[in-house]
């Protein structure tokens, strides 16, 4: 969503003790769409040592690694796994037909630096909303990892922000949504703090208390100040 180079790219880099940082891109959610292979090699590429991991076999890339009983020891030789962003609920489903959702959560108890955009970001909640099924709703059949939802996009998509606190209304879980060039930095399952890479994106808290839902800003640091 940014020209290069991006901040928030930069803070993710950062986290990582071993550099240059190996990071790995996972693009199941566009359906491992070579464009989008080809912009994240371009973004890190002399800052890095990228790879990709491809589930589908779209000839360009050849898929990597070649067997899915070779996805585990693949993972654990990376530092940062970036997810990027395309069709949550599909990503979680072939996640979960080959394995990768325990190995990705494995990676997650091991240290390894979790990221990802748009659906990159919504797979490691419990839920949130999304735009899978057509149309946007809300959903619980996420990974997980953290033990809230979430919802992308929060300024980026008008319908966004009323829907996620409705459902919240409504029962779904509440959590945390982030602005487009917003982003959460969990260290576990704790929230440590939030960041921006353009002034004014925010991050906030959305929970439901005595059947009123409460939004609260997050401090929100911007990367550039």
């Amino acid at each position: 969503m940014e020209s290069q180079p991006s901040l928030l790219d930069d803070y993710i880099l950062s986290l990582s003790p071993r550099q240059p940082a190996r990071i790995c891109f996972i693009p199941t959610a566009s359906a491992d769409s070579a464009g989008y292979i080809v912009k994240f090699y371009r973004a890190f590429v002399g800052r890095a040592l990228p790879t990709d991991l491809t589930l589908f076999d779209p000839g360009f890339p050849c898929r990597q690694p070649a067997n899915s009983a070779d996805l585990r020891e693949f993972v654990m030789a990376q530092d940062i796994l970036y997810v990027g962003g395309g069709n949550t609920v599909n990503l979680l489903a072939i996640w979960r037909a080959h394995g990768l959702d325990v190995i990705l959560r494995d990676a997650w108890l091991a240290g390894k630096i979790l990221c990802g955009i748009s659906a990159g970001m919504l797979c490691w909640f419990r839920g949130g909303i999304t735009d899978s099924f057509g149309e946007m709703a809300g959903f619980e059949d996420g990974l997980g990892l953290i033990d809230a939802t979430a919802s992308p996009h929060y300024d980026g998509e008008a319908e966004r922000r009323p829907l996620y606190q409705r459902c919240v209304r409504e029962g779904l879980p509440g959590g945390y949504a982030a602005d487009d060039f917003a982003a959460l930095h969990f260290q576990g399952a704790e929230l440590v703090g939030a960041i921006s890479s353009r002034p004014g994106a925010k991050a906030y808290r959305v929970e439901c208390i005595a059947d009123q839902v409460i939004e609260t800003e997050l401090p929100t640091r911007y990367l550039g100040g």
